[in-house]
């Protein structure tokens, strides 16, 4: 009899990975706390290192026809000054592959759609896991059980498995929260996706296939605002109402239904992912601030990697651990690199944002081609 795989986590992390599985030759069976496999959250961007691995499953072009080419990514100060400028075209010729913008529900539903729905069991939320030798037996709250032999931990940065493993890794509050909507693109026609960094926060804009855009606004604040938790549309206009155009315009054409909120967390970096029959990946593994956009793409990445070390191995742990070891390095410098970036956006000192403009405006574009280039780069062509 062969030995059976579950994957906790019916999101991205766990969707990719049981494709990736399926083929390398090994079926697996998911499941997810909510009702319904659907995305959280509007936006997601998938750069060239994402497209690489959904390149290895066969999915790239599926995935770039629900999806929309990034052309420029500029970043603004407040005024609308550009401080620095990404054209992803140009990378896009130069290493092959291009950068997209997709909304998370056709991602998901794309997703969803290469899996057998008889392996996927929802409304099954973990309460408790028994982890032997030769097998974990799951525990939800609906009171039923489940015996694997092994476990794919995919379950996000409230991961319930790791949680029973690491007990103390709890998710870390970045400092800033955040807003975001998907609004129609018709009237404003919008082509660039940029950022703008200002005294009182951030605002993204990113343009999504079928004419839509996905916006997010971050202000710094304590986690766990009730006064932030109420905000409406009105309150975010008149909050970034003084940025520059057509930031004002974008919001006054989205409704307050249309606002998705939360705080922005990421993980302190593990030093394992492997617990010998049990492996944590995406989130729940390595989950990073948005401020690369490199969240989702590390997820896919992780489930090319261990379909690479599943293949034909007959010690899985090893195989975990072999996985571990060719992750470990890069989430971590992302995760860093991220949280990094995200405080140097969200400064509010005038001083320090005007020295941080200003060096940013005279980095040569032999700098950003490098940092892309460090991205773009996996170790599964």
């Amino acid at each position: 009899m062969p030995a059976s795989f579950t994957i906790i986590g019916g999101g991205i992390a766990g969707l990719t990975t049981a494709i990736a599985l399926q083929r390398s030759g090994i079926e697996s069976t998911i499941f997810e706390a909510a009702p319904a496999i659907k995305a959280i959250g509007a936006g997601l961007a998938l750069s060239a290192n994402a497209l690489k691995a959904f390149n290895r499953l066969e999915m790239v072009k599926a995935v770039t026809e629900q999806g929309r080419l990034l052309d420029l990514f500029t970043v603004y100060d407040e005024k609308g000054k550009p401080i620095t400028r990404v054209d992803s075209r140009v990378l896009g010729e130069k290493y092959g592959i291009g950068n997209l913008t997709i909304h998370r529900a056709a991602l998901h539903a794309l997703l969803h759609s290469k899996i057998d729905p008889s392996v996927i069991h929802l409304n099954k939320r973990l309460t408790s896991l028994d982890q032997k030798a030769d097998h974990v037996v799951l525990s939800f709250d609906d009171g039923s059980t489940h015996t694997t032999n092994f476990l794919v931990a995919a379950d996000g940065v409230h991961s319930a498995v790791r949680s029973y493993l690491l007990p103390g890794a709890l998710p870390r509050y970045a400092g800033y929260t955040c807003w975001r909507a998907v609004i129609d693109n018709s009237g404003l026609q919008l082509r660039e996706t940029s950022e703008t960094w200002g005294q009182k926060g951030r605002f993204g804009i990113t343009p999504l296939a079928g004419n839509k855009i996905y916006w997010y606004a971050c202000i710094n604040g304590p986690q766990n605002d009730p006064r932030f938790r109420q905000y409406k549309v009105s309150d975010l206009l008149k909050h970034f109402g003084e940025f520059h155009a057509p930031i004002p315009v974008i919001l006054q054409q989205t409704k307050d239904e249309d606002l998705i909120w939360s705080d922005i967390t990421d993980l302190k970096p593990l030093r394992r992912f492997a617990y010998g029959n049990i492996v944590l990946t995406g989130d729940a593994a390595h989950a990073t601030t948005p401020n690369m956009g490199q969240g989702g793409c590390q997820a896919i990445e992780d489930a090319v990697v261990l379909a690479d070390e599943l293949r034909d191995a007959s010690d899985v742990p090893a195989a975990f651990r072999r996985f571990e070891q060719r992750r470990l390095k890069r989430t971590h410098a992302i995760v860093n690199t991220s949280r990094i970036v995200g405080k140097v956006a969200q400064w509010e000192n005038k001083w320090l944002m005007g020295m941080r403009d200003f060096m940013f405006r005279q980095l040569p574009r032999s700098v950003n081609e490098r940092q892309m280039k460090a991205l773009f780069e996996v170790d599964f062509e």
